[in-house]
């Protein structure tokens, strides 16, 4: 039996016992749902007619304005907080001991406050007419102070040697950050920039606090003005808005997962051709 460097290789025993810990388990999580969905259906929650409130021309239409809002915010903060990120990452690599430390400052500031308080800051101080905008910039603020930890732990993660090998061949510490040390950062931390980009996309329902019509906010008032058989259809509103969610999540999700594959294809296109040239 061999060792691991955590734990002991499980034994026969051990074997049998998981296994039968991962069947009850699975069980209980089963019968669980089973509860759930016999006591909604009871409830007339999963009746019909629930559901034929989407076949109307109305209610798509206030899904559709939902989900566009909801992308209207979201590029607006996806684009303010990469942009935002770049400059903050770079304000606290920054030799100027002024600007690391108001960079630092403004990160650790709006990291810390709740993004919700950071939303509703803005739109009242400021943007109570323009509460799209207002969302906007809350995410991009506070996903922005995130991207830039972010950035700046890409940097650092470049092996120094290629810093002292671009300083060897005279360049300037602006064209070493741009040219070398940003360019990896960016490879190597997408994954992790993209899932912030998809908690971004998320972070958008909170647009409801400020009375931005978004998918959230959409789905609240679908559930709280159409009344079906005296009920209220909040369980498949969640259902219908909360795939919407999962479906956008997922597409994101894809990009970044192709834009990865193609980056290591283009780096193991460039590879034998620096090769070559070296040899040469």
């Amino acid at each position: 039996m061999s060792a691991n460097v955590l734990f002991d290789a499980p034994g026969p025993k051990a074997i049998l016992r998981n296994r039968i810990y991962a069947v009850i388990g699975t069980l209980m999580l089963v019968g669980l749902i089973g509860v759930s969905v016999m006591r909604l259906a009871e409830k007339g929650h999963l009746a019909p007619e629930m559901w034929d409130i989407f076949n109307y021309a109305g209610i798509r239409q206030n899904i559709l304005d939902g989900l566009i809002a909801t992308l209207k915010a979201f590029g607006i903060a996806a684009v303010g907080s990469l942009v935002l990120g770049v400059l903050l990452a770079l304000g606290k690599l920054s030799d100027i001991r002024p600007v690391r430390w108001v960079a630092t400052a403004f990160v650790e500031i709006f990291r810390s406050v709740p993004l919700l308080i950071t939303i509703y800051a803005v739109w009242v101080g400021f943007l109570t007419d323009y509460s799209m905008w207002a969302l906007a910039i809350g995410l991009s603020i506070y996903n922005g102070c995130v991207q830039a930890e972010i950035l700046r732990a890409g940097v650092n993660s470049v092996p120094r040697g290629q810093r002292e090998a671009a300083y060897s061949l005279g360049m300037t510490k602006s064209q070493v950050m741009a040219n070398v040390l940003l360019p990896q950062a960016v490879r190597a931390m997408l994954p992790t920039i993209i899932s912030q980009l998809v908690v971004t996309l998320k972070d958008t329902s909170l647009g409801f606090i400020i009375l931005y019509p978004e998918l959230l906010q959409t789905a609240r008032l679908i559930a709280g003005n159409t009344q079906v058989n005296g009920q209220y259809p909040y369980v498949s509103t969640i259902v219908v808005i909360g795939t919407i969610y999962i479906l956008l999540c997922l597409a994101l999700s894809s990009l970044a997962t192709w834009i990865e594959k193609r980056g290591r294809r283009v780096t193991k296109s460039v590879e034998p051709e620096a090769t070559a040239l070296t040899a040469a």
